[in-house]
């Protein structure tokens, strides 16, 4: 039950680097940012792909999507603090709970 979570968590670090890490390097060409985004993306799917193979039985495709999206949510979050240097703003973590409340009314009900 956690080997899905834990690859969807390392699948959604490699995504966001992929999409954000960029974001410092805007003196970059683009079409580098996007072959070194698609690179890191490989390793992406090499974790996003067995974890829902994995995963979907354990739990549903649409709960495999949550626990993926709280992931993607929190790395962000993580990531926009330390990376690029974003504060974390009240709003931000409102929000973040009131996802955190869609996903326990999510699995509350099977």
């Amino acid at each position: 039950m956690l080997l899905p979570i834990l690859l969807l968590v390392i699948s959604n670090t490699f995504m966001t680097i992929a999409w954000y890490g960029h974001l410092k390097y805007t003196s970059k060409p683009l079409w580098i940012v996007i072959l070194v985004s698609w690179g890191i993306a490989f390793f992406e799917y090499c974790f996003q792909v067995p974890a829902n193979r994995i995963g979907y039985g354990i739990f549903t495709a649409t709960q495999l999507k949550i626990i993926a999206e709280v992931c993607s949510l929190t790395i962000f979050l993580i990531f926009s603090y330390f990376y690029l240097n974003e504060p974390i703003k009240w709003n931000y973590i409102v929000s973040f709970l009131l996802i955190i409340g869609a996903v326990v009314f999510a699995f509350a009900f099977k």
